[in-house]
């Protein structure tokens, strides 16, 4: 056993894990000192800073083992626009579902249009990963062919996407419940899932899109 590797393993997952804090801070502080439940325009607000720290930690995992916090803050500047672009579209998109759904929420349209709902909002999640993974491969795209792609790759290959969706909402489980441990310990291998995950639904005849 090398564990010489599983050490520096364990290094970058723990210093990913805090750059990844560090780059939401406002959410990451709302979820540890606040009652999401009360302070969830708040969650709103801040939601899209996850978009170019989600692809500063895939930067880090593609890059594994070169120098984290290097790779991690490149990446975060270099996709900074097209990530919080790509937050703040899926984060109003999914807020505007929500208050819908919530509207439709015993009527009687909601048992038609309430499975619509629920299949949008979770395109727009699948399409969003897989749109920052993309980013982290190629972050001078533009952010329009991207998010057609994982689109379409998303649908087609849905069996992977449900996947990645499951271990997503493994996290906010976790962090609903255990936020220390979910942003401290186990973010960077659930992430890291998502991302080998996401890698592989856009990786067609031996390249990535």
């Amino acid at each position: 056993m090398n564990w010489g590797r599983i050490f520096e393993a364990v290094h970058v997952a723990l210093l990913t894990n805090l750059l990844l804090a560090i780059a939401c801070a406002p959410l990451v502080l709302v979820v540890l000192a606040t009652d999401p439940g009360r302070t969830w325009p708040l969650l709103v607000l801040f939601a899209p800073l996850g978009g170019p720290a989600l692809v500063a930690v895939f930067a880090v995992l593609r890059s594994y083992p070169q120098g984290v916090s290097r790779v991690f803050w490149n990446a975060w500047r270099a996709s900074a626009r097209r990530a919080l672009t790509a937050g703040s579209l899926a984060t109003v998109a999914l807020l505007v579902l929500g208050v819908d759904a919530a509207w439709l929420a015993g009527r009687t349209a909601g048992a038609v249009l309430l499975p619509v709902v629920a299949v949008v909002m979770t395109l727009i999640v699948i399409t969003t990963v897989l749109t920052l993974v993309a980013l982290a491969e190629r972050p001078d795209a533009r952010l329009r062919d991207l998010a057609r792609i994982g689109a379409y790759l998303g649908l087609r290959r849905w069996y992977l996407s449900l996947f990645s969706l499951v271990v997503l909402v493994l996290f906010e489980v976790l962090l609903a419940a255990r936020p220390a441990i979910a942003i401290g310990v186990a973010a960077s291998p659930l992430l890291y899932i998502v991302w080998a995950n996401s890698r592989f639904t856009l990786t067609t005849t031996g390249r990535t899109t």
